[in-house]
């Protein structure tokens, strides 16, 4: 059976050999004309058969013209198995194109949008390249029409509609393709995200380069307010255009991803800046169909849920998901309050799988630190059963060690201490390192917590430290950084609780550095709300008036009712200092100021404090 495509090789070999064929496109269409459907195991055994008789002639030594004859023979053979491997590798994205056309044609009219939706993908085996997405639209262009079909509609556009969406979205790519990361140079900008009102922005950079109405409509939109509202999504949208968006956000959001995360000068800078872009085009997904269901336009709300969760699918499937982490900076520069408006009631729909346990848990995180306690609870809750059901053991932990953290905010130190144990032994029972750091650290700090309202003996102290010091020695260890920061925090909290003020505002440093490398807001304002107390317990008053000016603002930025703890004891060194010292202090460290929370910060401090104090009249 394999005799003929023996024939092949020796054929293709020969006019190699002879001069014929000076390229390798001719050896491909030699192949592609030769080799039959299901014939490429034969192929195969044929040619490996071939390049092991031709071994022998291959050793130096002997006759010197058949030796070389041999060479210039195995020069051929390897030539063929490289545009084997080339066909090979076409043929494969044939067939899935093929698939995916087969998918869409025959659907029914109601399903095959979202047959699109999953043709776009970005979890596929073989995501569509940029000209597979052009060779579909071209087979949904030419696919015949029936002659009893409905007249088209949003549920169930025509696939000429579907067309046009991919062929918009594919020219507005092209625009946008050699300019996505233009925004971070534009005025000689350095390396990062800028603030809201302040430099030029992605959404701002992007609507100046494409020229699609609709998706500049949607960028300028996103510039000026940092979220969608009803100025950036037309009453209706049309579906081409909708389509046009999903190909084009899509691909900007994997673009960079892919830019930051080969970023080789700061590779955790560039993991932040990746989990922002995850987690911005997420709420702007969820946004959209949030706009579009208050619309009327059902399907499309739908569709756009659909594609944040591609988005966010792709995200828990990262290494650097942050299971112990989750209230970062949007692109714009924003926190990213936003995402629980728009995935809570979306997300109950979906099955219990490790995708929604991560996404569930990152929710979770992020409640509690905007002191929703209830809500941060029962996000934990459900990630938890979530994470069991798909298997996910390191999710199930990082649930249990969030659970413990919630309930200390609650006060309910027994049921936290519970948590912590569990996480503590099913992290040893894995082997799970980040797990095991964290469920030490929250053992320690509830047990301080709890120690705050029922005195402990001095050997007990000694024993939560250890825990707590365990936790940020085997985090070091493990190098996981969202994990330092939080067992550094804890750390210095727990210091900080027992008086021990030199080693809490240490512990508070490092657990700063870390969050402002990972990005981590609410870590970051606790880490200056807690130094706050531990300077001034310290007797280093200006020390606390900077820190906790930084705390205050940033936890309000934040919406955390937390706030208002800084700016409590911002009153009492006002007080202490007089109003004069305590302002001079503010001008003295203006640019430590400036470079934490800008000049709306900064400016923003004294008026903060003034509305804390009313709130008390």
């Amino acid at each position: 059976m394999a005799q003929p495509y023996q024939t092949l090789i020796d054929d293709i070999v020969a006019a190699t050999l002879k001069g014929k064929i000076q390229s390798k496109q001719q050896v491909y269409r030699m192949l592609q004309a030769g080799i039959e459907p299901g014939g490429g195991e034969l192929f195969e055994r044929a040619l490996a058969s071939t390049l092991a008789a031709l071994e022998p002639d291959l050793s130096p030594g002997g006759d010197e013209f058949k030796h070389a004859k041999a060479v210039r023979k195995h020069r051929a053979l390897l030539t063929i198995q490289g545009e084997w491997q080339h066909w090979q590798a076409d043929n494969q994205a044939t067939a899935t194109l093929t698939g995916i056309e087969a998918e869409i044609l025959n659907a029914p009219p109601p399903e095959r949008l979202f047959q699109l939706l999953a043709s776009l993908d970005p979890n596929r085996d073989q995501p569509l390249s940029r000209e597979q997405l052009s060779q579909l639209s071209k087979a949904l262009r030419q696919a015949p029409r029936p002659s009893d079909t409905a007249p088209a509609t949003e549920a169930e556009p025509a696939l000429a509609t579907l067309a046009d969406g991919l062929d918009q979205g594919l020219t507005a790519w092209q625009q946008l393709e050699g300019d996505v990361v233009g925004w971070i140079y534009s005025q000689g900008q350095q390396l990062g995200f800028s603030g809201p009102g302040d430099r030029t922005g992605p959404w701002q950079h992007w609507g100046k380069v494409v020229s699609h109405p609709t998706l500049k409509r949607l960028f300028d939109d996103l510039a000026q307010h940092q979220t969608v509202t009803a100025a950036g999504v037309p009453s209706p949208l049309a579906v081409t255009d909708w389509i046009a968006w999903g190909v084009v956000l899509q691909r900007l959001q994997m673009a960079l991803v892919s830019w930051f995360d080969r970023q080789p000068y700061d590779p955790q800078s560039g993991k932040r800046l990746s989990i922002a872009t995850f987690l911005t085009f997420a709420v702007v997904w969820g946004q959209i169909s949030n706009r579009l269901g208050q619309q009327g336009q059902n399907p499309l709300s739908t569709g756009s849920f659909q594609l944040a969760l591609q988005g966010l699918r792709q995200f828990a499937n990262q290494s650097y998901f942050p299971l112990y982490g989750g209230l970062f900076t949007a692109l714009s520069g924003e926190p990213l309050r936003a995402l629980l408006d728009y995935l809570d009631q979306p997300l109950q729909k979906v099955p219990n799988t490790a995708v929604k346990a991560r996404i569930l848990t990152l929710l979770g995180y992020s409640q509690r630190a905007l002191g929703n306690y209830r809500q941060a609870q029962r996000f934990h809750q459900q990630a938890l059963e979530a994470a069991r059901d798909a298997q996910d053991v390191p999710c199930e932990i990082a649930s249990l060690n969030h659970l413990s953290r919630t309930c200390v905010a609650q006060q309910d130190f027994d049921t936290a201490q519970g948590h912590s144990q569990r996480a503590l032994i099913l992290a040893r029972q894995s082997g799970d390192r980040i797990g095991q750091a964290n469920a030490l650290a929250n053992l320690g700090y509830s047990q301080v917590a709890q120690g705050q309202s029922q005195l402990l003996e001095a050997e007990q102290y000694e024993t939560v430290l250890s825990y707590l010091e365990q936790g940020l020695a085997l985090s070091d260890q493990v190098g996981d950084r969202p994990s330092q920061a939080l067992c550094a925090n804890s750390l210095g909290i727990a210091q900080l609780k027992l008086g021990q003020y030199t080693d809490a505002i240490a512990s508070l440093q490092q657990g700063l550095q870390v969050a402002q490398a990972i990005g981590d807001r609410f870590l970051m304002a606790s880490n200056f709300a807690n130094l706050a107390a531990a300077h001034q317990g310290d007797g280093n008053l200006e020390q606390a008036v900077l820190t906790g000016c930084l705390g205050m603002y940033l936890l309000h930025q934040i919406d955390s009712p937390e706030w208002r703890q800084p700016a409590a004891l911002l009153s009492i060194l006002s007080g202490q200092l007089g109003p004069d010292t305590f302002e001079s202090i503010l001008a003295n460290h203006r640019r430590q100021f400036l470079a934490v929370i800008g000049v709306d910060g900064y400016d923003f401090l004294q008026p903060l404090l003034a509305r804390y104090r009313e709130s008390l009249e």
